[in-house]
C-alpha cells in the first residue's frame, strides 16, 4: 500500500439517530478509535416515515462510510414509547402500555427492551421501513430507543449524594430523566416552544417528586451551551444547574472539529463502547 494511513486496520463502526424532523450519524474506525465521518441533516418541518426513509436512502447513496460499515447501530428518537416495570409486563399486551399517550395504528410494530439492570422495560414503536432497510444493506444490525441509551448511560455515571434532574435538549423538545441514590424515578419527553415552558416542565417534575430546587443538581446534555436562554433562565430559577461533562477521546479529523460531543452524546454513546480518557 502506498502510505502509512492506508496500512491503518480499517473496522467501521455506524451509529446513526433517526427522529422525523431530522437524522445524524457518525462512522467510527473502532481500530484506530478515529472519527471518520459525521453529518447532521435538520429538516425545514417535521416529516413522516416515508420521507425519513428516503433521506437516509439518499445518505446511503452518498456517503461511502455508510456503505462500508460493518457494525450498525440505529437509535429511534421519538415519543411514542413507555416505561413499564418488568414485573407488570406482558409481551402479548404491548400496545396497551403505549394506548393511553400514543396513537397507535393495526400495522405498528410495537419493541420492547430492556433498560440495563433497572427491572425496567421500554416499550415502544419503532418505523419498521427503516429497519427493513438496514436489514436488508447490512443483515443482522441493534437497534434501540433513545432513551434507552440516554438512562443507561445517566445511571453509569458515579453515583451523587443529591438527586439529579437530566435534561436533554433537542429540538423544541427535550427527555427529562431523574435520578437519586442510583435509581430512576422518571423519564418523559416534552415539546416547549418557549423558555419558560422548559423551565415549568424542570420545576413541575421536581414539585410532583418532591425535590427541593435549591437542593437537587439540574444537568444539561444535548442542544445546549451556557448562552442558551434555556440555561440562563433554568440559572434564574434552580440552584445548582450545569453541562454534563463530556470525556470522549476520539481522534478526530480536522475537517470534523467542529463536532460538538455535549449536542452528539447519545449518538457517539450509542457505539457501546465508553471511549473516554
Amino acid at each position: 500500500m502506498a502510505t502509512s494511513k492506508s496500512k491503518k486496520q480499517i473496522t467501521l463502526e455506524l451509529s446513526i439517530q433517526v427522529s422525523l424532523d431530522g437524522l445524524s450519524f457518525c462512522t467510527i474506525n473502532s481500530a484506530e478509535n478515529e472519527l471518520v465521518q459525521f453529518k447532521k441533516i435538520r429538516f425545514p418541518h417535521q416529516v413522516d416515515p416515508v420521507k425519513l426513509l428516503e433521506e437516509i436512502q439518499k445518505i446511503y447513496a452518498e456517503e461511502k462510510s455508510i456503505a462500508e460499515a460493518g457494525q450498525v447501530k440505529l437509535i429511534f428518537d421519538n415519543a411514542l414509547y413507555s416505561f413499564v416495570p418488568a414485573i407488570l409486563f406482558k409481551e402479548e399486551n404491548a400496545s396497551d402500555y403505549l394506548k393511553f399517550n400514543t396513537k397507535i395504528l393495526k400495522t405498528d410494530f410495537i419493541a420492547n427492551e430492556e433498560i440495563g439492570e433497572t427491572g425496567i422495560i421500554n416499550v415502544y414503536i419503532p418505523y419498521t421501513n427503516i429497519i427493513n432497510f438496514f436489514f436488508e444493506k447490512f443483515g443482522e444490525f441493534e437497534y434501540q430507543h433513545l432513551n434507552t441509551v440516554l438512562v443507561e448511560s445517566l445511571l453509569e455515571l458515579p453515583k451523587a449524594d443529591t438527586p439529579r434532574i437530566f435534561a436533554h435538549i433537542k429540538n423544541k423538545q427535550f427527555d427529562l430523566v431523574v435520578i437519586e441514590n442510583g435509581e430512576l424515578l422518571l423519564c418523559n419527553s416534552f415539546s416547549f416552544t418557549e423558555k419558560e415552558d422548559f423551565l415549568y416542565y424542570i420545576l413541575f417534575t421536581a414539585e410532583q417528586l418532591n425535590l427541593d430546587p435549591e437542593r437537587f443538581r439540574l444537568i444539561l446534555l444535548g442542544a445546549i451551551s451556557k448562552a442558551s436562554p434555556l440555561f440562563k433562565i433554568a440559572f434564574e430559577y434552580i440552584k445548582h444547574v450545569e453541562l454534563l461533562e463530556t470525556n470522549f477521546s476520539l481522534n478526530q479529523e480536522n475537517e470534523l472539529k467542529g463536532l460538538n460531543e455535549l449536542e452528539e452524546y447519545i449518538l457517539i454513546k450509542n457505539l457501546g463502547e465508553k471511549r473516554s480518557s
